[in-house]
């Protein structure tokens, strides 16, 4: 059956929307007839760099619906933008794949998951993250219950990262701008929704950021499951992956991961002694369906508003990884744990 092409609109033409314009590129039902940005000349640089020289140049998107039909928004823009711009897409009956975090906020971001409810059209949000390789073997491997059903699972990020700019000065700059990867990511690993989290954020001595760039948060989960968070945007040498270092304990055994190609599995042989007798076992190979970041999961935005179906970071789920990074947010400036909702 052949389809119409999905007429979509880039809006927010910084650094990261070149990944997306890139996939675009490897998908022919797909065109790109917008390029919009505060500032002009960006959009237009993005034309020229992805040879798109029939999209329309604008600075906002309500000016574009104006000149086109629209069938699909793609929302590149800084995450104070993310409400206004989604909400104007859905209200216009486009489909919208947004930038990470949601929103800005859980009151936005239930508002905007009503939006889309209510207009029928997919909301999905880019956690690229879930659609490596790596983390699908991990995911597929745990399934498997080889170390049994899992009990607790740790994950550590230590990154110096140097950034100058605005993340310098934000507030809760590691908690907003990053650990949304890390708390989706185990999500999906653990196969459970958080219930609770206790969070402690401090600013190291020596660091070069104005605000808190560490934290340690305690998750419970609905399944009983705890997980654990522990990371630092001013940690200087041996840094993890920006996957995070992970330890998954089951009841029969461990699983330890860098985030990268280091992994490694252990269970029980024999017990009876002080310490068990352990035995490595295999993280065999596993070729998932849908991989490759930001290319996979556009790729699979797009086959699903073609069958009508939903993608795996549609909004309607995405808001729980969100409700963990606000959750831990709420409990390092009240001092108290907090119950996590959306």
């Amino acid at each position: 059956m052949q389809h119409q092409k999905v007429r979509t609109v880039l809006v927010g033409c910084g650094g990261m929307s070149g990944a997306w314009l890139e996939a675009v590129r490897q998908l022919p039902e797909v065109e790109i007839v917008g390029l919009i940005d505060i500032l002009e000349e960006a959009a237009r640089k993005k034309a020229t760099d992805f040879q798109l020289p029939n999209a329309i140049i604008a600075r906002d998107l309500a000016s574009v619906f104006e000149q086109t039909e629209v069938d699909a928004v793609f929302n590149c823009t800084i995450p104070e933008a993310h409400y206004e711009v989604t909400m104007t897409a859905l209200k216009h009956g486009c489909h919208v794949l947004s930038e990470k975090p949601l929103a800005d906020s859980m009151e936005h971001a239930k508002e905007m998951l009503a939006a889309a409810q209510q207009s029928g059209k997919i909301f999905s949000v880019i956690q690229n993250r879930r659609y490596e390789p790596a983390i699908r073997q991990i995911k597929h491997f745990l399934e498997q219950k080889t170390i049994g059903g899992i009990t607790t699972v740790n994950s550590d990020f230590y990154i110096g990262a140097h950034f100058g700019g605005f993340r310098d000065h934000m507030k809760h700059v590691l908690l907003l701008d990053m650990a949304i990867h890390t708390f989706d990511a185990a999500r999906l690993l653990i196969g459970a929704d958080p219930v609770s989290v206790y969070c402690k954020e401090w600013n190291p001595r020596g660091s070069w950021y104005d605000q808190d760039a560490s934290a340690i948060a305690i998750f419970e989960m609905v399944d009983g499951t705890i997980y654990t968070y522990r990371g630092s945007w001013c940690a200087e040498g041996l840094p993890t992956t920006w996957e995070c270092d992970w330890r998954v304990i089951g009841e029969k055994g461990t699983l330890i991961w860098d985030g990268g190609k280091k992994q490694q599995a252990q269970i029980v042989k024999e017990t009876g002694s002080f310490i068990s007798v352990y035995q490595d076992i295999e993280i065999p190979a596993y070729e998932a369906d849908n991989i490759g970041g930001h290319a996979g999961l556009i790729r699979e935005f797009f086959e699903c508003i073609q069958n009508g179906t939903q993608p795996e970071t549609q909004a309607a789920d995405n808001i729980k990884s969100l409700a963990m990074v606000f959750g831990a947010i709420e409990s390092a400036e009240t001092g108290q744990a907090v119950r996590i909702s959306w």
